[in-house]
């Protein structure tokens, strides 16, 4: 059993890996196996609907970047962590432009599996940027974990994040909660349970 964190910060060392490392120590003290990606300080592309991935087996066009490594790697991942700093009250763009490009172009990788959007930020804007990131969970069948109070650390360095003594017990009990989510779903599946069959999409144009 694995987990995906995908640091979309261009600082590789800062706040919010500081966040996803403390999750990452909860899901290995639970024995999942974890993988911290960077998406690093090099231009990520958005996605430009050009729906080439749709004849292309689930690859984005845009080769040039991180985007389809991460989405090779989601289909033997177990679960998933998305963190981002808030910039403006939102995540970082870099994320966002990953995500739209990921679950459009290879989104059955994600499907039915647990996910969770981790947030840093030196004060504000840090419900809207994970409701933001959540979006993405809730139209792809995925669970999304939780923890005992929104999944947020607060400092402007990674040192003042872990003087946020809340926001690390929050990493803490979230890696708690995914390991027990993902190990929940190993088991039914040994017993025969999975999960629904996906549907064809219903696409209702609201203008006649």
């Amino acid at each position: 059993m694995k987990v995906l964190l995908i640091n979309g910060s261009a600082n590789l060392n800062g706040c919010t890996y500081t966040a996803l490392n403390e999750v990452q120590k909860a899901l290995n003290e639970n024995e999942i196996e974890t993988e911290i990606i960077s998406l690093g300080n090099k231009p990520i592309r958005d996605c430009m609907g050009c729906c080439t991935c749709r004849q292309n087996g689930g690859k984005c066009v845009f080769d040039d970047d991180i985007v389809n490594v991460i989405a090779k790697k989601a289909e033997l991942a177990d679960g998933f962590v998305f963190g981002s700093p808030v910039y403006y009250a939102h995540p970082s763009g870099r994320l966002i432009s990953a995500m739209d490009r990921m679950f459009y172009s290879h989104g059955s990788a994600f499907s039915y599996k647990p996910a969770a959007a981790v947030v840093s930020a030196r004060r504000a804007g840090t419900t809207a940027s994970l409701d933001a990131i959540n979006k993405h969970f809730g139209i792809n069948n995925m669970p999304i974990v939780s923890s005992g109070y929104w999944n947020m650390v607060h400092g402007n360095t990674p040192d003042e994040v872990m003087k946020d003594e809340e926001g690390i017990q929050v990493m803490h009990v979230l890696g708690n909660n995914m390991a027990w989510l993902i190990k929940c779903i190993e088991y039914s599946k040994k017993n025969g349970l999975y999960h629904p069959e996906s549907v064809q999409k219903i696409k209702t144009n609201f203008i006649r």
